[in-house]
């Protein structure tokens, strides 16, 4: 059945597709929405908000274990884990923010279709429900899927992928981790933190490599010291049943024995909703100019599907000036100056240039850095791990990037962020007054130091 026209058509109810819908829908649009599961997408639903209950649970335990040193004496210092509980309380929280999306397009006027949403050769978008949703423009986000790789013994039923492993009923004694970014740092954590043996089997020589190295180096250091096992420059080749439980075969290197293996080596477009009309692509990505707008006129593609920079976070922002252009507008996206937060003990931040980048582009370089061991709000809560990295050109002061690793990392690097974004200089960031104590006044230490003024550290 042929619906009435409407301005915009959404495919994807995610961080892009919502956010996309409801921004068309202020801007005075008539907007639809289709979507085959739950709003909120891989991050609501499978990702990064059911991680964090698990990270938080995570946390405390580590809390618990700083206790003693604190002078707080426990009874008992061991701990269990109810794991129907932990699933339990991470699909409450899941259900009250899936259910909030659901209630925010309700209030826009927006049209809600449930289904597979594909676009036909005319440029209208059927859904497998019945329905055909005549419009002026489409909005195609439908995000990604796990990415997998073509190994033998792969499809072992004690193989999963981030979408099962946090509905896990019963914990393993040894997890393996195939990759070592994002997904599969924050898992390693949580399940060491549980108690589970972990071993992190990554074919790059370090974890993180998509960070800057120090960064990298310290939270390694961090797992080493946690029992977390990290075999880097290792290549799956086989993953062999063993009854209960599977051996990993790695080229070159002793195989690795473990009762269940989390697959963690990224996500890949979903290109689903593409359908019967021709996109340009690219390594299995949807190519988008500035203003999210596909090789075809009128249909636009933010967030994951085109890989661009695949962050909840920069998929809602270009879903926004997607929207806009949809209606007339003309944005252009910019994901350069960024935040990008990993969510392990400690914690991950950056933004803007690594340290490396920047010595490629500019020929003068500042570097200046805060350990979190000499900040007093660290020490006085037993939170010495790490440091705050700050990045600039030093014939203008112009701050290129923010690097931490340590506690609040993925808090404080939104400052850092709106600081470059507004174009503040290191100069004036280590001017501006911090609260004390506070672990933030490490990134105003942190800028003094790349022009040697730190008040904190010894004279160089």
């Amino acid at each position: 059945m042929t619906q009435g026209i409407y301005d915009v058509v959404v495919i994807g109810g995610g961080p892009a597709g919502y956010v996309g819908a409801i921004k068309a829908a202020q801007l005075g649009g008539k907007v639809a929405i289709v979507e085959k599961d739950e709003f909120g997408g891989t991050c609501l639903n499978r990702g990064c908000i059911p991680t964090k209950t698990y990270v938080k649970n995570a946390e405390l335990i580590h809390g618990l274990a700083e206790l003693k040193s604190r002078g707080v004496k426990l009874g008992d210092s061991s701990f269990e884990l109810d794991m129907k509980k932990i699933v339990s309380y991470k699909n409450r929280v899941v259900k009250k923010l899936t259910g909030g999306i659901g209630l925010l397009l309700k209030t826009y006027d927006i049209d809600v279709f449930k289904g597979i949403g594909t676009i036909t050769k005319d440029k209208k978008v059927a859904v497998d429900s019945g329905e055909v949703l005549e419009t002026k423009k489409i909005i195609l986000a439908g995000g990604s899927n796990v990415a997998r790789i073509p190994i033998k013994g792969i499809d072992n039923s004690k193989v999963l992928t981030s979408d099962e492993i946090l509905d896990l009923q019963e914990l393993p004694k040894r997890l393996a981790v195939v990759g070592g970014g994002v997904i599969g740092t924050e898992i390693a954590t949580v399940f060491n933190a549980y108690g589970v043996e972990v071993s992190i089997v990554h074919s790059q020589e370090k974890l993180l490599n998509m960070v800057d190295e120090e960064l990298s180096d310290e939270l390694m250091k961090a797992f080493k010291k946690s029992g977390i096992k990290m075999l880097t420059s290792s290549k799956l080749v086989e993953i062999e049943d063993k009854g209960d439980s599977v051996l990993l075969h790695l080229e070159g290197k002793d195989p690795v024995e473990a009762d269940l293996v989390l697959m963690a080596i990224g996500r890949s477009p979903n290109l689903e909703g593409i359908g019967e009309i021709e996109l340009e692509t690219n390594r299995g990505a949807i190519v988008v100019n500035e203003k999210m707008e596909t090789s075809v006129e009128g249909i636009y593609a933010p967030g994951d599907v085109n890989a661009t920079l695949m962050l909840a976070h920069s998929a809602s922002k270009m879903a926004e000036v997607a929207a806009v252009n949809a209606l007339g507008g003309d944005e252009v996206y910019d994901g350069s100056k960024t935040p990008s937060c990993i969510y392990t003990i400690p914690e991950v931040s950056t933004v803007g240039l690594q340290e490396k980048e920047a010595r490629e582009k500019y020929s003068n370089v500042g570097v200046g850095k805060f350990p979190f061991g000499s900040n007093g709000r660290a020490l006085a809560s037993g939170e010495r791990e790490g440091f705050v990295k700050v990045v600039t050109n030093n014939d203008n002061g112009e701050i290129l990037g923010v690097h931490i690793v340590g506690v609040n990392a993925a808090e404080m690097i939104n400052e850092a962020a709106a600081l470059i974004q507004a174009g503040v200089t290191a100069e004036k960031l280590a001017e501006m007054v911090h609260a004390h104590p506070t672990y933030s006044e490490c990134l105003m230490e942190a800028a003094a130091d790349t022009f040697d003024k730190c008040i904190h550290l010894p004279k160089k």
